[in-house]
């Protein structure tokens, strides 16, 4: 048997993450070897579990996959191509496996840097194939959403260009997070037990989030975070 590709999950849905183990746990040469629920601990985990393929959801809390890509330190951001690149600590590769087929969702992920999206009606057998596909270098897609990302590189999509946000871009994952839970109405001792973190933790980074986005208070910063959809 050749070489066993180390997967990491990442999927805020607990049922899922265990049909998706059981699904691969049938595969001889796929090894699960972390898995998580939210962005701050999937970058966490993605960096400590150095896997091969990153099975990534699309949306989750603190900020989706697109922080998660965003997150993890990719420095060569490609595939890994034969034995040579499969070395202790390889850059992994990225699936979005999601339940939406939204044209946006796809082509925002593979801005990010994801090598396919498959959706989650997807087979054990269909996903383990994407796995190794990716890990060899090909891009991978279900049905259909591959036109959505060729539209888009190609100047024929009808999905804007997104707008660039700095103030959104300038949030860790930890922030993300802190914002959503602010913009939903959790108090600063909800938050800090929702993210197993002191209260005074809560407060300096609800603090780092009111000075990034420029709001003045919670209630210009929930207004704030409404507009861009993430509360």
């Amino acid at each position: 048997m050749g070489e066993v590709l180390r997967v990491y999950l990442v999927d805020d849905h607990a049922v899922f993450r265990s049909g998706v183990r059981a699904e691969l746990s049938r595969e001889p040469d796929i090894e699960l070897v972390g898995e998580a629920g939210d962005v701050a601990g999937a970058v966490e985990g993605i960096g400590a579990a150095h896997p091969h393929v990153v099975l990534l959801d699309v949306h989750m809390p603190g900020g989706g996959g697109v922080a998660v890509l965003r997150g993890v330190d990719r420095p060569g951001n490609g595939a890994v191509d034969g034995t040579a690149g499969r070395e202790a600590h390889p850059d992994p590769v990225f699936l979005a496996l999601s339940v939406s087929d939204a044209a946006e969702d796809v082509i925002a992920v593979i801005r990010a840097g994801a090598r396919g999206y498959v959706t989650k009606t997807i087979s054990g057998a269909e996903l383990a194939d994407a796995v190794r596909r990716v890990a060899g270098g090909d891009a991978v897609f279900s049905p259909r959403l591959a036109g959505f990302v060729l539209d888009s590189f190609t100047g024929r999509s009808p999905l804007p260009e997104p707008a660039l946000d700095p103030e959104l871009d300038s949030l860790t994952p930890r922030e993300l997070e802190v914002l959503r839970l602010l913009a939903r109405g959790y108090t600063y001792r909800e938050i800090g037990e929702e993210l197993f973190i002191s209260v005074k933790t809560v407060e300096t980074h609800a603090s780092n989030v009111l000075r990034k986005t420029q709001q003045s208070n919670r209630n210009a910063l929930t207004r704030w975070a409404s507009r861009r959809r993430l509360d």
